[in-house]
């Protein structure tokens, strides 16, 4: 995965996609994403196993193992592209797996050192966090709901809700990299997605 420079969160979204949206795909979005939203299911059971591994490995090293943060940060990415795409965010439907570019991805800094309190105390330091995210997805979601009627009769989306539903799934997912051990840097509040 890509080092984040040092002014930047190491977990931060990159946008290059237009506004346009097809009204055919967008009236069929939930549909269209049943096959991403299975496999995706599928893959968060493969990590949450993984994270208790990779919380022992953490604890003990001082750093997550490449092949642990690997397999996290690609998880990210993928669940960064299909919310993205479900949220009308984006407009292509994503491809399986974490390769290559989408317009609205996910960047992961390779693993860093790790302090081993955090670590240990990570899923109680994560509570106020998950509790923004989880009221970030709730907007995401009336935004998106707001995007399909919009998308609908303009077929384009509205720039600032584009803006607004990108920064909360940004910050959803750099707590969701924080509770899963891929960075020791807490969920920020500052900074847009980059393009």
């Amino acid at each position: 995965m890509e080092q984040a420079d040092v002014q930047t969160h190491p977990i931060r979204v990159v946008v290059t996609d237009d506004l346009k949206r097809s009204r055919l795909t967008v009236f069929f979005r939930s549909l269209l994403a049943i096959p991403q939203f299975i496999v995706l299911c599928l893959w968060a059971i493969a990590v949450w196993l993984v994270t208790i591994v990779n919380w022992f490995a953490t604890l003990f090293m001082g750093r997550s193992p490449d092949a642990l943060h690997n397999f996290i940060a690609a998880f990210l990415v993928f669940q960064t592209r299909v919310t993205a795409y479900i949220y009308l965010l984006s407009e292509p439907w994503p491809p399986f797996g974490s390769s290559g570019d989408y317009p609205v991805d996910l960047r992961v800094a390779g693993p860093q050192p790790q302090n081993r309190w955090t670590v240990f105390f990570r899923f109680i330091l994560a509570i106020p966090a998950v509790l923004l995210a989880s009221v970030f997805r709730t907007l995401n979601q009336v935004l998106a709901l707001v995007s399909w009627f919009y998308a609908l009769a303009t077929g384009q989306i509205s720039d600032g809700i584009r803006s607004i539903g990108v920064y909360c799934l940004g910050y959803e997912q750099q707590t969701y990299g924080y509770i899963l051990f891929a960075t020791d840097r807490y969920p920020s509040l500052s900074g847009a997605p980059s393009a």
